[in-house]
């Protein structure tokens, strides 16, 4: 994604119901530290992870998911989900993927990072 725009987390802040500031209030974010950049809600960043998921293996491919958010996610920022497979396995007849999962804003810099199995296709 080439930049995080700030009205998608004003949109989703109104689908979710969240109170929170800092998801469309600039001056909220820069009395906590992060400038004048909103903060891109938990829930956009792990679509973000499912998108890259479903474009590799297919719809309805994941079984499960587990994710941490070490950081925040700017609006402006670049990210690009990632991932690696750390196993495949089969299971009655069907194959497998566990994968290492995470968006990256730059090399090494992981606001995002959890695990993933998914279905392989045939």
């Amino acid at each position: 994604m080439e930049s995080v725009r700030p009205e998608r987390m004003r949109t989703m802040a109104a689908i979710l119901r969240d109170p929170n500031p800092v998801h469309w209030d600039r001056n909220a974010c820069d009395a906590l530290g992060f400038g004048q950049r909103t903060i891109n809600q938990g829930p956009l960043g792990l679509s973000y992870m499912v998108n890259m998921l479903h474009a590799w293996a297919g719809q309805g491919c994941l079984l499960r998911l587990v994710m941490t958010f070490p950081k925040v996610v700017l609006d402006g920022d670049r990210i690009t989900a990632r991932g690696a497979v750390t196993a495949v396995r089969e299971v009655d007849g069907e194959r497998f993927a566990d994968c290492d999962i995470w968006l990256e804003r730059e090399p090494g810099d992981r606001p995002l990072i959890g695990t993933a199995t998914v279905k392989l296709p045939d």
